[in-house]
């Protein structure tokens, strides 16, 4: 029997998820004071994660058998609008360079030394009183934390007489270890 629109609109509670109320926390850059406000602020797009578990394909008698592999993680990229002042574009770089010297092709070789935490949240379109700990007012509905991440791609910014009303933005790919959804502000 086919569904009516009472029955989407009683099951769609709260309006539905959307994708532009969300905040990204990061932190803790190596070598750079990153400045954790602006970067929550000037973060324009990002991702929740994927994740994905690869099937072992075992054959038998002539057919294949499928069998739950190892789990691994995508690449995680924002999106950063660029300020005059290049500080979240300059902490990025040096958080690259302190993983890698473009002079000698040194570098930090402990994972602790370079690798960081981050946290996205998506919030709800429902006000509270108590709001969330950056006090915008807004639910948390989901968070999921980051371990392990690293960057491993700043992108280009394209420079251009022919372009007028825009302004600059970047994206930054990070490899990830893994990462954990939690609900609340656990």
């Amino acid at each position: 029997m086919p569904h009516s629109i009472q029955d989407f609109k009683s099951t769609l509670v709260g309006g539905g998820a959307r994708p532009n109320l969300f905040q990204v926390d990061l932190t803790d850059v190596p070598g750079t004071d990153i400045d954790a406000e602006k970067m929550s602020i000037l973060c324009k797009a990002a991702a929740l994660p994927a994740s994905n578990i690869a099937p072992i394909e075992v054959p038998f008698r002539g057919r294949i058998f499928k069998v739950a592999g190892d789990r691994t993680f995508d690449t995680w990229t924002v999106t950063i609008i660029n300020d005059t002042d290049f500080s979240l574009r300059n902490s990025f770089e040096t958080w690259m360079q302190v993983i890698g010297q473009m002079a000698d092709g040194s570098g930090e070789t402990n994972p602790e030394s370079y690798q960081r935490s981050a946290v996205v949240k998506q919030f709800t379109r429902q006000a509270s009183a108590l709001g969330d700990v950056t006090g915008n007012g807004l639910d948390v509905a989901k968070q999921y934390r980051f371990h392990g991440i690293f960057p491993t791609n700043i992108s280009q910014i394209d420079l251009s007489y022919d372009t007028g009303d825009t302004i600059e933005e970047f994206t930054v790919e990070f490899q990830v270890q893994y990462w954990q959804p939690f609900t609340g502000e656990n």
